[in-house]
């Protein structure tokens, strides 16, 4: 049973990893901040990861939002992308290469945007799934956290997972069974560059459907996100963004880098990716955090844009540093999904129903 610190509110989604109730989240924004501090800092010290984005490098990577000033022979906040002799590398030894697990999972997925997926019944074929090391943010419920023990100590662990060419996983690609691609993890972000020159690869060579998508948190270069979105549209893929938390300061605390401008970019980004109708949203419903304040928010925003974009809610497992919460209640998952509905939202869907108590 967890405790707030600050108002002594008692409750079992209170997490220990933040130690405060979403009230006084909200209204004590530098009291929340500095309460996850100390248990991300010891988090991240283990793995042996930047603290937090770096500021004092010589070159500046502008992949994401954090746009990390990474010092020589260090890595930015992702822990793949390192300064190397002044110049931009990678974990893997370059950008035509990428740190990674793949396997053939077969239609119909779990897929986040299965509700509005064109192959979701297309039994006997399968979905290449790419999984990728590391991630530009540092979730305190990550539902997928060995992608950041796959880069411990900034090195390639074999027996974690394999660094394939782009040229390599384009002929796993073309395999007549694949009919759609998956870029996800940890987080594509990181790895922009190779999973671009895959997808064009099979838009220029297959001579059947391949739809290649895209699962992230949404946080990268709105450039990136141009081309992203015009790659998806000729394939007929989708770009899922994970978007966590509206307020800024809920963002920051559940991830780990700044709120403010994490959600400007996520309003861009998302405004360029619905032009192409290639966008699904999804928010991991935090028990007890992820309230219908927060998803009202996102939902009315997506709205504002367009009331067909499609919403997926998730239901969530303990994991991370927040194991000690149970999963999301059926009443705060019927509750945030009429606030979405109620936010002027058309096509909002719940997955993980399995999880819900």
């Amino acid at each position: 049973m967890g405790r707030c610190r600050a108002c002594g509110f008692v409750s079992d989604e209170i997490s220990e990893a933040i130690g405060l109730c979403v009230k006084c989240l909200r209204e004590n924004p530098s009291l929340s901040l500095e309460a996850v501090k100390r248990i991300r800092e010891e988090w991240r010290k283990s793995l042996n990861l930047p603290l937090y984005p770096p500021r004092s490098g010589n070159i500046t990577c502008h992949m994401c939002v954090n746009e990390c000033s990474i010092p020589e022979g260090d890595f930015g906040y992702c822990g793949i992308i390192k300064n190397e002799g002044g110049r931009f590398s990678t974990i893997s030894g370059g950008f035509n290469r990428a740190y990674l697990h793949w396997y053939f999972d077969p239609l119909p997925t779990n897929c986040v945007a299965a509700p509005v997926c064109p192959e979701r019944e297309n039994y006997g074929f399968y979905n290449l799934a790419v999984f990728f090391a590391g991630c530009n943010l540092d979730c305190l419920f990550c539902q997928n956290i060995h992608h950041k023990y796959m880069i411990k100590d900034g090195k390639v662990r074999t027996n974690e997972g394999v660094i394939l060419s782009d040229e390599e996983l384009f002929k796993i690609a073309m395999d007549p069974r694949v009919v759609c691609i998956c870029f996800f993890g940890g987080d594509p972000i990181p790895h922009m560059a190779y999973t671009i020159k895959v997808a064009r690869k099979i838009i220029r060579y297959s001579k059947k459907v391949k739809r290649v998508c895209w699962e992230t948190n949404g946080l990268m270069d709105t450039k990136i996100a141009e081309n992203v979105a015009k790659l998806c549209a000729e394939t007929g893929g989708k770009v899922k963004i994970d978007w966590k938390a509206y307020s800024p300061t809920l963002y920051q605390i559940l991830t780990g880098v700044d709120g403010e401008k994490a959600v400007e970019r996520l309003k861009e980004n998302v405004k360029i990716l619905s032009k192409y109708g290639v966008l699904v949203v999804s928010t991991l419903v935090v028990p007890h955090y992820i309230d219908a304040v927060e998803i009202g928010s996102i939902a009315g925003f997506l709205a504002s844009i367009d009331p067909d974009i499609p919403y997926i809610l998730l239901g969530f497992a303990p994991q991370h540093l927040m194991f000690d919460i149970p999963t999301t209640s059926r009443k705060q998952m019927e509750e945030v999904y009429s606030a979405a509905l109620s936010a002027g939202l058309k096509n909002v869907h719940i997955g993980n129903r399995w999880l819900l108590r």
